[in-house]
């Protein structure tokens, strides 16, 4: 896997993040820098710490599915990616703060990083340069994250859904893809 797709992947993952993010500026009276960098780095480890622990699964069980791998990575990014849209969609009527308290991040960072996990996973099954990886999934989180703070504080909740659905998009189709190459069509 080349870096464009490990960059298109990483901006997929970090939509979900984005869009909280923007949640959180909005919730900011007035921007602050110093909780945008914490709101980055929280859901940039995080971001960046998932596709670890799903690697390490993917590898202990690549003996059993080497034969469909390019089927489980299409099927887990078609899914993330469906999902992702259809959450678009959905009324959210959760109240949002902005405390940047250790308690409520780390809820946040692992709710929007569940699909780098089954991303990890594939990621075992694809040979992927896995500090590579994750060092472009946390630093793309992180900076999105922040431009996202930024933008909820200015803009409202205007981009927060198209956030999502751009996201599921790349991660369908970095799924088609996969699946695509395996099968020699591309």
């Amino acid at each position: 896997m080349g870096i464009l797709e490990l960059i298109l992947i990483a901006i997929g993952l970090g939509m979900d993040a984005f869009a909280v993010s923007i949640c959180k500026g909005i919730s900011m009276s007035k921007m602050n820098w110093k909780k945008a960098i914490i709101i980055g780095l929280y859901f940039g480890i995080f971001q960046a710490l998932m596709p670890v622990i799903g690697f390490t699964l993917g590898k202990a069980f690549e003996n059993l599915v080497t034969s469909i791998d390019h089927w489980i990575a299409f099927g887990i990014l078609l899914i993330i990616g469906i999902k992702m849209i259809i959450d678009a969609f959905k009324e959210d009527n959760v109240s949002v703060n902005d405390s940047v308290n250790w308690k409520v991040m780390i809820i946040l960072a692992i709710a929007t990083s569940i699909d780098a996990l089954a991303v990890g996973i594939t990621f075992a099954f694809l040979q992927v340069n896995l500090l590579l990886a994750i060092s472009i999934i946390g630093i793309i989180t992180f900076i999105l994250c922040v431009i996202g703070t930024k933008i909820g504080n200015n803009f409202g909740n205007k981009f927060e859904n198209k956030a999502e659905i751009l996201g599921g998009i790349v991660l369908i189709f970095i799924g088609v893809k996969i699946l695509l190459e395996h099968l020699n069509i591309i």
